[in-house]
């Protein structure tokens, strides 16, 4: 069985590509179970700064597998139910990781390969790349927590819209609307998103960690409980030897050197 997941590592940034390009890089049981088990490795691994997610061939992804779904034996319901749990635990890994994860959208992302990609902490795209939730059109439901982060990315009313007409999202609208982080010439999402993971990594991934987790959490969370959570990763990330080389180099007028987890 040919794989479908590649991880390969560039210095300290793991590129994570998905490979079923003669299916637009759709996932079926195997190929998202090989997902959450990479990013889920990755994730505790000291070595790796940063992760890009991208796509063999001329898409992103085109979310789950219809046609797998549809010959599932115990019919389709049964095959959304495990793939969707397959599928969350790959999600809830990059929102929960302190290492910051890039989408570079190469080409088509639609339904579960747009919730990927809204689920990633940063979205760069090629310029003729294509956004698209694909769901409701198909009669089905959002899903892979797209209907947690569209909103918050774009608001209520704009998310709703998208739900309801379910019209294709360019690399220009997607980035005013503040769906894409940067847009780049064709070919160059996955070179651009890696030197934007560099650049983090050379930034303290415990202070990243934190502001990711409390920003995640910040909806769900009332005012007092998530100023006291602010004060506990305040002081968390002051005894943490990256807010001591911070805090050092600011005292002596230098840049800080991180090079912690």
């Amino acid at each position: 069985m040919a794989e479908t997941i590649e991880v390969k590592l560039d210095g300290q940034i793991a590129k994570v590509l998905l490979r079923r390009p003669e299916m637009f890089n759709a996932f079926d049981l195997d190929m998202i179970e090989r997902l959450a088990g990479h990013l889920i490795t990755l994730a505790v691994d000291n070595t790796v700064r940063g992760i890009v997610i991208s796509g063999k061939g001329k898409a992103f992804c085109a979310g789950g597998d219809l046609k797998w779904a549809i010959a599932f034996p115990k019919g389709p319901a049964a095959a959304f139910h495990e793939l969707a749990g397959r599928f969350h635990q790959a999600i809830l890994e990059i929102r929960r990781m302190s290492k910051p994860v890039i989408a570079a959208v190469n080409g088509i992302a639609a339904g579960g390969g747009f919730s990927l990609a809204l689920a990633c902490d940063f979205r760069v795209m090629a310029k003729s790349a294509i956004l698209r939730q694909a769901y409701t059109s198909n009669g089905l439901c959002i899903n892979g927590g797209g209907t947690f982060m569209l909103p918050r990315l774009i608001g209520l009313a704009r998310a709703l819209e998208i739900a309801a007409f379910d019209k294709p999202i360019s690399s220009e609208q997607a980035l005013a609307w503040g769906l894409a982080t940067k847009v780049v010439e064709n070919g160059r999402a996955l070179e651009e998103s890696i030197n934007i993971a560099r650049e983090l990594a050379r930034g303290s991934l415990n202070s990243f960690g934190w502001a990711k987790q409390l920003l995640t959490d910040s909806s769900s969370t009332v005012f007092e409980a998530q100023i006291e959570r602010e004060r506990a990763g305040l002081c968390s990330c002051a005894s943490h030897p990256d807010g001591e080389e911070g805090l050092r180099a600011f005292v002596e007028k230098r840049k800080p050197v991180f090079n912690t987890t």
